[in-house]
C-alpha cells in the first residue's frame, strides 16, 4: 500500500484552515505540526522576547520583537514551498505594519528579519543547527540564534560573505550580538531565567 502526501503550495498554505488552533511550518509542501514545547522552552522564548523589546525600547529602534508571530518563506532545493515560523523574530516596525492586513510570512521578495531565533527541542535540534541555518543564511538574515537548553550553549551566527560565522557562548559568557551591540546578557540568565 502506498500512502501519498498531500503538497501544499504557498498560497494554499496560507489559506488552510484544520478547524484547529494547530500551528504548522511548511517544509516542502508539507505540513508539519509545531508540537508544544516544553515549559522550559516556552520560558526561555518569553524571556528572550522580553528582553529583546526592553532593549528595542532603550536604544530608541524603530523595531519590534514577535514571538511566533512571523513565518518566514524559506527557500529549499524543489519547487515545493517551505515556511518556517522561528521562536523570536526581529523586524522594523514598517514591515511588521505592512503584515497587519495579510498572513504573516515574509516572502522570499521582501526583506529580510534583521535577527530570528530558534530554542532548539530534542525533535528540532538537526533542523536548528542544519536545515534552517543554510536557509537563513540564503535568506540574508544578519543574524541567527540557536538557543540550545540540551547542550546548555547559545550560538550566535553572523552572515559574513555569504555564510554565517558562528560563535558558541556558555554558563557566563556575555553574549556579543552585532544587532543588540549592548546587550548584557549570559547563557545562564536566558536558560535559567527565573519564573
Amino acid at each position: 500500500m502506498t500512502l501519498t502526501t498531500q503538497r501544499f503550495t504557498l498560497e494554499e498554505y496560507l489559506n488552510y484552515d484544520d478547524g484547529t488552533d494547530s500551528l504548522y511550518e511548511l517544509v516542502n509542501g508539507e505540513l508539519v505540526s509545531m508540537a508544544l514545547g516544553t515549559g522550559q522552552h516556552g520560558e526561555i522564548v518569553d524571556f528572550i522576547n522580553t528582553q529583546f523589546r526592553t532593549e528595542i525600547a532603550r536604544i530608541g529602534r524603530d523595531w519590534v520583537s514577535k514571538q511566533m508571530a512571523i513565518g518566514v518563506q524559506s527557500p529549499r532545493g524543489d519547487r515545493w514551498d517551505t515556511v518556517r515560523i522561528p521562536d523570536v523574530v526581529i523586524i522594523p516596525k514598517e514591515q511588521w505594519r505592512n503584515l497587519q492586513n495579510r498572513e504573516a510570512v515574509i516572502r522570499l521578495n521582501e526583506a529580510p528579519p534583521l535577527l530570528v531565533v530558534e530554542v532548539v527541542s530534542t525533535s528540532t535540534k538537526s533542523v536548528d543547527y542544519r536545515a534552517k541555518r543554510a536557509e537563513y543564511c540564503v535568506l540574508n538574515i544578519p543574524e541567527y540564534w540557536v538557543v540550545d537548553p540540551l547542550q546548555a550553549k547559545i550560538t550566535v551566527f553572523t552572515l559574513s560573505e555569504g555564510w554565517y560565522d558562528e560563535v558558541v557562548f556558555t554558563e557566563s559568557d556575555r553574549l556579543i550580538s552585532p544587532t543588540f551591540t549592548e546587550l548584557n546578557l549570559t547563557v545562564n540568565q536566558i536558560l535559567f531565567s527565573e519564573i
